[in-house]
């Protein structure tokens, strides 16, 4: 017999009335490494948060507030499958509540939730695999500057930025993008399936919606926010607990790590963090 139902034996009211708990985790930032110094969303810095949202005895739910445009899709997998390790252990519903915009990695973070939630201007989607970069070989060339690279493997080195583009290396980029691709849209299919209102060619072409128009294509279930959703769905003295991050003095004043001491690769990063949002308008 379990706890809760042991307690709802016993004759003690507090214990068999008390208000319904969610913990609410918040999943906010870019997915993955930003440059050599800054980390963004990771299984790494998000395992023990994760699972404190699901360790209380007398859970009722676990709310993740979302609010990504995307990054690496290996580490919003690992996050996304530990949230529904964590569900499917507890047999606790997951509510996903998207704030400015879930696209890309973020969307799939949001995919751990039994029910997406949206407000009427968020950003949903992005359901594509994107590899940008830059070529210098004019560059070096203008300069008389010679590149000298070697490898063991032939295919050890893919699309040098300071070599002319090989049409052989980005084949077989494509081929991994297509791999990658594949695997987003399996995740959409298995944890939104019939929900689904477009056809795949439309929902999985990388375009973005705003919230009412995800909820129309079944990407997302409804409109709502945390307070006003949780009070609705589990009474008004339901109590919600947000998940604290536990994070040294300099990751909570810069993002940085501890023996940060290169400013300009953390500054590269904070420019590569702004140009994630700026795709989505933010």
């Amino acid at each position: 017999m379990d706890v809760e139902a042991l307690l709802a034996r016993l004759p003690f009211e507090p214990l068999r009335h008390r208000p319904p708990l969610v913990t609410v985790l918040r999943l906010s930032g870019i997915i993955g490494q930003l440059g050599p110094l800054r980390s963004g969303l990771s299984i790494a810095g998000l395992a023990q948060a994760i699972e404190r949202a699901f360790s209380p005895h007398f859970l009722t739910a676990v709310a993740l507030s979302v609010n990504s445009p995307g990054g690496s899709p290996a580490q919003a997998s690992l996050i996304m499958r530990r949230i529904r390790q964590f569900a499917d252990e507890r047999k606790v519903p997951v509510f996903a509540f998207v704030e400015d915009v879930a696209a890309s990695g973020g969307y799939w973070l949001a995919l751990a939730a039994d029910e997406i939630l949206v407000d009427e201007s968020s950003i949903l989607g992005s359901i594509g695999v994107i590899s940008s970069g830059f070529g210098f070989h004019g560059l070096l060339e203008r300069f008389g500057v010679e590149r000298r690279v070697y490898t063991q493997g032939r295919h050890k080195s893919l699309l040098d930025p300071f070599r002319p583009e090989s049409p052989e290396d980005v084949a077989r980029l494509t081929r991994l993008q297509a791999d990658i691709h594949d695997e987003f849209k399996a995740v959409v299919r298995a944890r939104r399936g019939d929900r689904l209102k477009a056809p795949e060619e439309e929902l999985f072409d990388g375009d973005v919606w705003t919230g009412r128009r995800a909820i129309e294509l079944g990407l997302a279930d409804g409109l709502g926010e945390i307070r006003h959703t949780m009070r609705a769905r589990f009474g008004e003295k339901v109590r919600l607990r947000p998940v604290v991050y536990q994070r040294g003095w300099l990751r909570r004043r810069f993002g940085l790590t501890r023996d940060a001491q290169d400013w300009a690769g953390a500054a590269l990063g904070a420019i590569e963090e702004r140009a994630w949002w700026a795709r989505y308008g933010l």
